[in-house]
């Protein structure tokens, strides 16, 4: 049987791999991007972890704050139990997707429920200016409601005449892909979108002449195709996006595009926190 392959549009000339990494193991997370380092060369992509329980049991990330950023959690297996300072709670079962607008300042959490694995990956983007500072706004999507084209899911953006719900801000797609083994498909950016890069922590391919797998590669600058071709069976995510024109400033769990508007998202987390002391939610 011949290999499927999926093709997005007329295919421009293929891209090279100029940066790749294993990240950093950190119990059940592995770090594949920080604001402090691959986030300046992939901005407005500025964090990814990958989290997986099986590595360590009772996964949990308590109560904190973000600011100047949006953060995306794409659950792949499991449920997680979620609460967050614009009102939101729930569970998120396997295959849904977390969208948090921070705006100018929110906190959440989540845990893992049950004593199945549970993976995923969370995402942080960098918000433009007239954003970073709005009204957080969180969003959670169940499997059905996150469109698919083809072998990928759009989790933000738009990709071929497919458009995800999430209101992110525009110039920025990432989808989740899974490909199966001798499956190939083509991905041609969006006209602007010259950042792109793939995350890869189940299975391998074949991409710009070389392997990737258990690895964060970064492509170079260009709006030129990517070709992937499976070696067994395969899920990534794939980030492509308009390059982030402001500088990252950077606070604990903030982002923000100045100093000022860094120290008024931090005074807002602040006052959050002395709210929830109060009611005894964190210490």
């Amino acid at each position: 049987m011949k290999p499927v392959a999926h093709t997005s549009s007329v295919p421009r000339r293929g891209r090279s791999i100029v940066t790749r990494t294993a990240g950093r193991q950190h119990g059940p997370v592995k770090r594949l991007v920080s604001p402090s380092d691959l986030g300046e060369v992939l901005k407005p992509f500025v964090f990814l972890d990958y989290f997986d329980s099986s590595v360590e049991a009772g996964m949990r990330f308590s109560m904190h704050p973000h600011s100047g950023l949006a953060t995306t959690t794409v659950l792949l297996e499991g449920e997680v139990d979620y609460e967050d300072t614009t009102g939101a709670s729930g569970i998120m079962p396997a295959s849904s997707v977390e969208w948090m607008n921070a705006g100018q300042g929110v906190w959440h959490d989540g845990r893992t429920r049950g004593n199945g694995p549970v993976r995923g990956y969370q995402l942080w983007v960098a918000l433009p200016p007239e954003l970073e500072l709005g009204t957080p706004f969180s969003q959670y999507l169940s499997v059905s409601e996150v469109p698919q084209t083809g072998p990928a899911r759009v989790i933000l953006g738009r990709y071929e005449n497919t458009e995800s719900p999430v209101p992110s801000p525009a110039g920025i797609n990432y989808l989740l892909v899974r490909l199966s083994a001798g499956e190939q498909w083509q991905y041609t950016p969006p006209a602007g979108h010259t950042v792109a890069w793939l995350g890869i922590q189940r299975g391998a391919l074949r991409v710009a002449d070389e392997s990737v797998s258990n690895e964060l590669v970064v492509f170079d600058e260009s709006e030129n195709v990517l070709t992937f071709t499976a070696n067994g069976d395969s899920e990534f995510v794939l980030g492509s996006a308009v390059a982030h024109p402001h500088d990252l400033v950077l606070g604990y769990y903030s982002v923000h595009t100045s100093a000022e508007a860094l120290r008024a998202g931090e005074a807002r987390i602040a006052e959050i926190g002395t709210q929830l002391h109060r009611r005894g939610r964190i210490g």
